[in-house]
């Protein structure tokens, strides 16, 4: 039976932080003027449903489609992403359920891992998705250098990395709610460039290019609907899709997990976080599966410079195929917001890097400093220390880019692979700890009515994936000591940290018991909060929308509401 609400404000108390991060919580403002008084609540509801599509949206769905278009054919690419967005649905909701049941001050997977299933999982997460997220950072920027390079210009790389990460720094150490802002506008540009660029594949779809030549889908027909890999033949076929699967997933990396990390600064989380939840879903298909759909309409599989044309795997599909049809300047529009879609995941994955390593730290697990926040609420130390890892990026300067591109692809996929699948342990851990409380699924902030039974089909797809992460190289011709161990150094480097952190705690159970899974601390705040909120809205009537509601209605569509 669950517990009633009211007798669970007056029971529960939370737990003390560990006492270095006490003591820290306990310092003055004397200490250079920085209180340490946590993260704040900044992100409004506008802001973190914009923060968790354009989050995701960077360049894996710009550029990253081509080469997979290139590999597989328009038909494998296609349902690829259509498969993917329903794994990643699964993902996304599993562990939406566990945060909008607990929405506490940096909660992350991470945090997640160590309360509901064993410290060795939240420790060991917490620490991939720092060095990660980090290294994303310096993907991203790398690929937004390379696309610059679209335009004939004499600036030297490094000029371009430094602009951007100066720029993707200054805004990670400023107030949340900057961030939130500039973030909010940056995922507008892809939104709407997104639903430009699917416009414009329908026009050309019906003949309506410069040229009227009316495209249908002819280029399923010619050069062919699917390709083969690796080998001839049937296994040939299934070879192109599994790379198409497994390369799609980039795509989406850490989408689930940045609808979580952004839920522990987000105002009224408890409701704000399941409608972001709900608005990431549809524009999955949208956005996604659709756009892999427009990509093998408007552009060939053949076409020489997806996977060469001097710019290596960072040639769009979509600037190629506006290009051949004709439309001129189009094409360097699109570009610019490729480079802009890229710095703002930059931005993004800086955020998530620095506030796992903060959660990292309030759970005692990294030294205390990174638990600090200035006056506004910033972890600057643990942003300042996630930005080091970005100065990976540099690495474009005298190496072949699509060699660094490919690198940083495999080497991320690996952790997105095993955070999903550790996502799905939490939720089933947690599922079965409710049940065991007694606290009924009905009682519950946010549930789907597709789980457990999706959660069980992505643990197993993923973990899958994982493990065929780099199948290719075990094909005869094929093996080379770099592209093995660029594809699966995550596996050892997360088990190492895991069964490291294993030793040292080897007094500690491998896995919680129902029972004794902290479902309580923190509750009260949040119940607290809810209600603070609650009549706040109900003094203050919606009544912004009353004489125009058509535009209430596209504000929620674009998540601006």
């Amino acid at each position: 039976m669950a517990v009633p609400e009211q007798e669970l404000k007056e029971t529960i108390s939370p737990l003390p932080l560990p006492q270095d991060v006490q003591e820290l919580s306990n310092d003055s403002e004397e200490d250079s003027g920085h209180a340490s008084h946590g993260t704040k609540r900044g992100i409004r509801s506008r802001h973190s449903q914009m923060l968790v599509i354009g989050g995701t949206i960077g360049t894996g769905l710009f550029v990253g489609t081509g080469q997979a278009l290139a590999t597989s054919g328009p038909a494998f690419l296609f349902s690829a992403y259509l498969v993917i967005c329903f794994l990643v649905y699964a993902i996304v909701t599993a562990i939406t359920e566990v945060g909008a049941y607990m929405p506490v001050p940096g909660m992350s997977v991470a945090y997640y891992g160590n309360r509901i299933v064993s410290p060795s999982l939240g420790f060991a997460l917490g620490w991939m998705y720092f060095y990660t997220w980090g290294i994303s950072v310096a993907y991203e920027v790398t690929a937004a250098a390379v696309v610059i390079d679209y335009w004939p210009n004499t600036v030297p790389v490094a000029a371009w990395i430094t602009i951007m990460l100066f720029v993707i720094i200054s805004l990670n150490l400023l107030p949340v709610g900057v961030y939130g802002e500039s973030e909010f506008w940056f995922a507008s540009i892809k939104v709407f460039t997104i639903i430009g660029l699917l416009i414009l594949s329908a026009v050309l779809f019906f003949g309506g290019g410069p040229s009227h030549t009316r495209l249908g889908f002819w280029y399923w027909q010619d050069p062919g609907p699917v390709k083969e890999y690796l080998v001839g033949g049937a296994g040939g076929r299934f070879c192109a899709f599994l790379f198409t699967l497994i390369y799609s997933c980039f795509s989406f990396n850490f989408s689930p997990e940045l609808v979580i990390i952004t839920a522990g600064e987000m105002q009224s989380p408890r409701k704000n976080l399941p409608r972001a939840a709900l608005h990431f879903t549809w524009r999955l298909v949208i956005f996604y599966a659709l756009g892999a759909l427009a990509i093998s309409v408007i552009c060939r599989s053949d076409e020489s410079a997806l996977a060469n044309g001097g710019k290596g795997v960072a040639s769009s599909p979509w600037v190629i195929a506006i290009k051949n049809a004709g439309i001129h300047g189009l094409d360097s529009v699109i570009n610019a917001a490729v480079i802009t879609s890229a710095w703002s995941s930059g931005n993004s994955v800086l955020y998530m890097s620095s506030r796992s390593l903060y959660s990292l730290a309030i759970a005692g697990n990294a030294p205390p400093i990174f638990a600090r926040c200035n006056k506004h609420g910033v972890p600057m130390y643990a942003v300042i220390a996630s930005s080091l890892l970005s100065l990976l990026a540099y690495l474009n300067v005298g190496t072949v880019s699509g060699i660094v591109f490919n690198w940083f692809v495999s080497v991320i996929n690996t952790a997105a692979f095993i955070s999903w699948t550790s996502c799905c342990l939490i939720f089933f851990r947690f599922r079965r700890a409710c049940e065991v409380q007694g606290i009924a699924k009905a009682d519950l902030p946010y549930s789907s009515v597709v789980q457990p039974y999706a959660a069980w089909v992505a643990i197993v797809a993923f973990g899958i994936f994982g493990l065929l992460n780099g199948f290719s190289v075990f094909f005869p011709g094929h093996f080379t000591v770099s592209d093995f161990f660029a594809a699966y150094i995550g596996i050892p480097a997360f088990s190492l940290i895991y069964f490291g952190h294993r030793i040292v705690t080897r007094s500690d159970p491998w896995i919680r018991a129902p029972r004794s899974v902290d479902l309580k601390t923190g509750l009260s705040d949040v119940l607290v909060d809810g209600e603070s909120e609650v009549a706040t809205e109900t003094v203050v009537a919606p009544t912004k929308y009353n004489s125009h509601r058509w535009l209430k209605s596209i504000y929620i569509m674009l998540g601006w509401d």
